[in-house]
């Protein structure tokens, strides 16, 4: 903080001896202690309240950011639901407002539908069952690791 050198020190003790005395001096020095750390513990208190006020004032601006936002969101989001809305309804008054017609006739030329997979299976086989696989008679060859061969 201070750039003061030892020798400085000195000399500044020294002129005090020789002002203040030998006798008052031990009780000069200890209030001048005390006055300066009473000074120090209000410098931090102010730096800490200016520290606090500082981060107060962010947390605000960081509160009015976030509101701003949200009432963005929530216009944007009323928006949309009333254009649904509206479009819903016009969808519904077209749609009552459509005559019902009868169902067409299929064209001749389509073929008849045929029957599915699932509907072409034999009753009782179910449609998930594994296929066996084929066998010749002989057991199945057992697989090995490389470096591992059976001999």
């Amino acid at each position: 903080m201070f750039d003061i050198a030892f020798s400085e020190i000195v000399i500044i003790a020294v002129v005090a001896l020789i002002v203040i005395g030998p006798e008052r001096l031990p009780k000069t020095a200890k209030t001048l202690g005390l006055l300066f750390g009473r000074l120090q513990r209000y410098v931090s208190d102010v730096k800490a309240d200016i520290n606090r006020e500082l981060q107060l004032e962010e947390l605000r601006k960081l509160q009015s950011d976030v509101q701003s936002a949200a009432k963005d969101i929530e216009s944007t989001v009323a928006n949309a639901a009333h254009e649904l809305e509206s479009g819903s309804r016009k969808l519904e008054s077209e749609l009552n407002a459509v005559p019902e017609t009868p169902p067409l006739p299929p064209p001749a030329d389509v073929p008849a539908p045929t029957a599915t997979a699932d509907e072409a299976m034999p009753p009782g086989a179910a449609a998930d069952a594994p296929i066996a696989p084929k066998t010749d008679g002989a057991p199945p060859a057992q697989g090995s690791l490389p470096g591992f061969e059976r001999g």
